[in-house]
């Protein structure tokens, strides 16, 4: 994969972006540059959201940050928040803000608009996280409802499925036949569902900071607060609830099945990138509904040679209507739980 800032960045992206940096690679080189872009861009602003105790202080970076983004700035200065980080990481990244900045604004114009756009809804969610959890607390705080879940969901990552959406077609297939307004609106649902495969995966680390995703309202439906939750122990009065969730997370899987179906054949690589993604929500979801994701002790994810065994796969399916077919198959079996 070419560099994207510059080799130091680059490497720095591989190790913070986890299953994502594998899509990556497999990206057209047409968008993969303005996509990991807009990832390290996003991926700033999450850090910051997520350091510190001082709410208003954190609002304030963030409003900050956003506007260096907004006027191609690269003179910022992050490196207050950069002391802070315990991830050697993600304090690297913050102290090379204004290279990522840089590097933003050397895209030509319609691409920074594209990332623009996405970036300032993702940022708005996360200000909006600020603002209703705070930071990290001993007092569980969580969302009242379905439709604020939805819309969080839609913030942090619907609105990137509707950027991929959206530079795919500008910049790859511009011009081709699709129906744009089907693919946006499939592409959000896309970006929903990874996200609350994040969400329902890591319910014990958020309460860990105050922070409680599944809402109160339907908590309360089943006899639950979000504080019962921290015990394992609850997870047979949660079951039902948590696989209503997981079911939910699924048919925006299908929608995202869809919208692989509908990218013409030949561009191989973008349907392999957005298929991996899927294949590994789907069996992440399988182990979701076996497992007790209550306990914190024993967090759930799939292991790296799952996962290269997963790349495997994709890369045979896009070469093999077939097997693709049998392999997203497979994925809902495994995921549906039929």
């Amino acid at each position: 994969m070419g560099v994207i800032v510059n080799e130091a960045i680059d490497d720095l992206l591989r190790r913070t972006s986890r299953s994502f940096y594998l899509s990556l690679g497999t990206l057209p080189d047409q968008i993969r540059n303005q996509v990991g872009l807009l990832y390290l861009l996003a991926r700033v602003a999450d850090t910051i959201a997520d350091t510190g105790e001082n709410p208003e202080l954190l609002i304030g970076m963030l409003d900050k940050y956003s506007e260096a983004v907004q006027n191609n700035s690269d003179d910022i200065d992050l490196n207050s928040i950069a002391d802070l980080q315990e991830n050697h990481d993600e304090e690297t990244l913050l102290r090379s803000v204004s290279d990522v900045i840089s590097a933003y604004a050397c895209t030509e114009e319609a691409d920074r608009g594209m990332i623009l756009r996405c970036l300032l809804v993702i940022i708005s969610g996360q200000r909006l996280d600020i603002e209703r959890f705070g930071t990290k607390s001993s007092e569980i705080k969580t969302l009242e409802s379905d439709r604020e879940l939805d819309d969080y969901a839609y913030r942090v990552a619907g609105s990137v499925g509707e950027f991929w959406t959206e530079i795919s077609l500008f910049r790859l297939i511009e011009g081709g036949n699709l129906e744009a307004e089907r693919m946006l609106g499939l592409g959000i649902r896309f970006g929903k569902a990874l996200q609350m495969i994040n969400i329902l995966r890591d319910i014990p680390s958020d309460l860990s900071i105050g922070r409680c995703y599944i809402p109160k309202d339907r908590l309360s439906e089943y006899g639950l607060g979000p504080s019962d939750l921290l015990d394992p122990d609850s997870m047979n009065s949660f079951r039902a609830l948590y696989s209503a969730y997981l079911d939910l997370t699924c048919e925006h899987l299908d929608f995202a099945e869809e919208y692989i179906s509908i990218i013409p054949r030949e561009y191989r690589s973008l349907r392999l990138s957005c298929l991996l993604p899927v294949v590994i929500g789907r069996r992440t979801i399988a182990l979701l509904r076996d497992k007790n994701v209550l306990n914190p002790g024993k967090p759930i994810k799939i292991g790296r040679r799952a996962i290269g065994l997963i790349l495997f796969q994709c890369k045979l399916a896009v070469r093999s209507k077939w097997y693709e077919k049998r392999l997203i198959r497979s994925g809902r079996i495994f995921s549906t739980g039929e």
